[in-house]
């Protein structure tokens, strides 16, 4: 497994895999619990807004970062983040490990690549965000095993 820097050619299997690793959050827990119309309110353009979103994930003039982990040919995973210089604080934005990776450490290891990164860029702490429900568990697991503090955080949604 090689972690490396993202390339604009990397980009299509980038989007391509956060579309895979989020479609059965949107698709099989978001919309069945919120129904129709709160799931078209908030999230009926996912897909496209995660094509727009993950475009701009890597603009280092603006202190954002992407990494990318290849096992043989394949795209593995990745890892976006960013760096406020002014207050000395990082960000993850985004991990996404393929199916066929996970529970092989990786999400581990992409957290902790841009983990150094940030350090080596002056950070002093890290910020990362993930959903309370079962389809996140792993997430929320991951980050309490590098030792991330969770602050609980309750959204609600309601049709009007």
């Amino acid at each position: 497994m090689r972690i490396r820097p993202f390339v604009r050619p990397d980009l299509a299997r980038v989007t391509d895999l956060t579309i895979e690793t989020f479609r059965p959050f949107y698709e099989e827990r978001f919309r069945p619990l919120v129904g129709e119309v709160i799931f078209a309110n908030q999230h009926g353009d996912w897909r496209d807004d995660y094509r727009e979103q993950v475009a701009e994930l890597h603009d280092p003039a603006r202190h954002r970062y992407v990494a990318v982990a290849e096992s043989e040919d394949a795209l593995a995973g990745y890892v976006a983040w960013g760096v406020d210089p002014a207050r000395r604080n990082g960000t993850i934005t985004h991990l996404a490990v393929s199916a066929r990776h996970r529970r092989h450490h990786l999400g581990t290891a992409l957290c902790e690549h841009a983990f150094a990164d940030m350090r080596s860029r002056g950070a002093d702490v890290v910020e990362i965000g993930t959903g309370g429900d079962p389809f996140h568990a792993p997430a929320r697991a991951l980050y309490e095993r590098l030792g991330c503090v969770p602050l609980p955080v309750t959204v609600y949604y309601r049709q009007l």
